[in-house]
């Protein structure tokens, strides 16, 4: 996607522009072909092609090139879009069991995704998504200010989720009425009775809104979907001392240690009673935090993961 792309996909409406700029970007991406045997391996993050058949993949794998596939979420699964319906009717899921048996390596965010993954390709790898712990440092201050964040950072896909707590922000903020809740890349939720703040997501700006949080949250449906989740949100909390609250399920459960490097709830009651310990406790806030922070510097920096990334990359680059 181009920047204007980019802008312009969760927008309602534009449906001729959007036509557009995915025909510019299906041509940008076609042109790669002209290219492609001069590589000596090519890394896909995604797709080539979010739609139809993978027969880009099909000529890397004929031309013998080397290649991974890189994917964090269970793109096998149908998920209805959100902000249009008509892509709904090109969506395929499952050519993405082709492109597992296509490509030389597929890298996962977790063991549940490798062993989707693992039934059709012969190298199959979990291998963990990396913050740049350089960049996303540490939160400065852990005080009950005049006015407490509860945060959550995403996208408009997964804003939704938010509503599955509805209820909690709602009994939350009328327990304190000194809370708000910052919503960093949505740009829809709203709550009765829930004070909330909408902030476009922005790279720059970004490690700041971060550190303007008190707690942040991970709230997640319980159905197979969120097995595929690599603990995105929460591990970015962590990063800069945030205490993560989120639901508990999938590569939560691997990424977070219950009550010392985060929290981890189900119910109403859990989230309710979690909630309110860390906004009446500061101390408890910066202690959880900071054992995060230094969690995800030890097992998931740049610095931990990048030379293991490196090892791969040759190992299939120099494998054919």
């Amino acid at each position: 996607m181009s920047p204007r792309m980019y802008r312009m996909v969760f927008r309602t409406g534009y449906t001729f522009i959007k036509i557009l700029h995915t025909g510019a970007a299906i041509i940008r991406r076609l042109a790669v072909l002209f290219t492609a045997k001069k590589y000596d391996l090519i890394f896909m993050q995604r797709e080539c092609l979010p739609f139809g058949p993978p027969f880009m993949e099909r000529l890397f794998h004929k031309w013998n090139i080397p290649t991974i596939f890189d994917y964090d979420d269970a793109l096998f699964i149908f998920k209805s879009s959100t902000h249009n319906k008509l892509i709904d009717f090109i969506k395929r899921p499952q050519r993405l069991f082709e492109i597992f048996s296509l490509v030389d390596c597929v890298l996962t965010g977790n063991d549940y995704l490798k062993e989707c993954a693992s039934k059709y390709s012969t190298m199959a790898r979990t291998f963990l998504v990396a913050e740049d712990t350089d960049k996303y440092n540490q939160k400065p201050e852990y005080k009950n200010n005049e006015m407490f964040t509860i945060g959550w950072l995403g996208s408009p896909s997964t804003e939704k989720y938010l509503h599955l707590i509805t209820p909690v922000l709602q009994k939350i903020c009328k327990k304190y009425p000194h809370v708000q809740v910052k919503v960093i890349g949505g740009g829809n939720f709203k709550a009765e009775g829930v004070p909330v703040v909408h902030v476009a997501w922005n790279l720059e700006s970004e490690v700041e809104e971060l550190h303007s949080f008190d707690i942040g949250i991970m709230p997640l449906p319980l159905e197979e979907w969120s097995k595929g989740k690599s603990g995105g949100k929460a591990r970015t909390y962590m990063a800069v001392g945030l205490p993560a609250v989120c639901t508990a399920i999938g590569f939560n459960l691997e990424l977070i240690d219950n009550e010392r490097t985060g929290f981890l709830v189900t119910s109403e009651n859990e989230w309710i009673s979690v909630l309110s310990k860390l906004i009446e406790d500061p101390y408890l806030r910066k202690k959880v935090g900071t054992a995060a922070r230094d969690f995800v510097i030890k097992k998931q920096s740049i610095h931990v993961l990048a030379p293991q990334l490196l090892e791969i990359l040759q190992e299939v680059a120099g494998g054919r």
